[in-house]
């Protein structure tokens, strides 16, 4: 069995599918093992390959954004598209589903009548930097304020949420704090909640003509404050009184 890092994977991904043909291959990142890659057979030849995340989202290939609707049309696996890059979630903890539900709860009653609308993941959001720059993200919760403008025939909502909260986990803190971060600020979101469980805070970001004009860190026992919504108040007690 070879290992090998998710950054040597997406550089010579064709190399590794040839070789995945005799032998699995365990994909790492920061040192972890985080997924594996394996060969479908038949009595006669490999068919297709089958990539497993063991932990957190990963990394998998460099690829257009047709081929990323190709690949996940038909799949029940959950995936994130960002620049350029294909990204399968794994199953969340329990303590990140924890300060979900926290947060659900409280969003839900303040929003609750009005035209805006709390929805937990799974759930696409396409975010375009421009025409030619197209992301597909599956936050962990969103507040979306233009469904009705913005819900095609298809079913899908196409428009850009109002405030978006992620849920940081073990292998997943550098994608929300960087990439995440700098898709959202350029990608017309207004607001940002980055929750980590781990030192039980809450970072709110709140964006501006593409620049961060504010920024906010609350900590238990505090009550974390939107910006956009001045009255949104969330008790941190509740969102991280299971998670320690």
């Amino acid at each position: 069995m070879l290992k090998v890092s998710s950054t040597e994977i997406q550089n010579n991904f064709g190399k590794y599918l040839m070789l995945a043909q005799d032998q699995d291959i365990i994909i790492t990142r920061n040192g972890q093992d985080v997924a594996r890659l394996s060969a479908i057979k038949t009595k006669e030849e490999p068919v297709g390959y089958v990539a497993e995340a063991i932990s957190g989202g990963y990394g998998v290939k460099k690829a257009s954004f047709k081929e990323f609707l190709e690949l996940t049309k038909d799949s029940q696996e959950r995936y994130e598209y960002i620049d350029g890059e294909i990204f399968l979630q794994a199953s969340p903890k329990t303590d990140h589903q924890l300060a979900v539900t926290g947060i659900f709860g409280a969003f839900y009653s303040f929003f609750v009548g009005t035209k805006c609308i709390p929805i937990v993941a799974p759930y696409d959001i396409t975010i375009k930097r421009s025409a030619e720059d197209i992301n597909v993200v599956q936050p962990d919760l969103m507040v979306i304020c233009d469904l009705e403008e913005n819900l095609a025939e298809d079913g899908y909502y196409y428009g850009v949420p109002t405030l978006l909260v992620e849920v940081l986990s073990e292998n997943t803190r550098r994608h929300d704090l960087l990439k995440k971060l700098n898709l959202y600020l350029e990608g017309g979101v207004e607001e940002y909640w980055v929750i980590n469980p781990f030192s039980q805070s809450v970072l709110i970001y709140y964006f501006n003509a593409q620049e961060i004009t504010e920024l906010r860190t609350y900590r238990m026992p505090e009550k974390a404050c939107s910006i956009k919504f001045p009255n949104l108040e969330v008790d941190l007690e509740q969102v991280f009184k299971l998670s320690e």
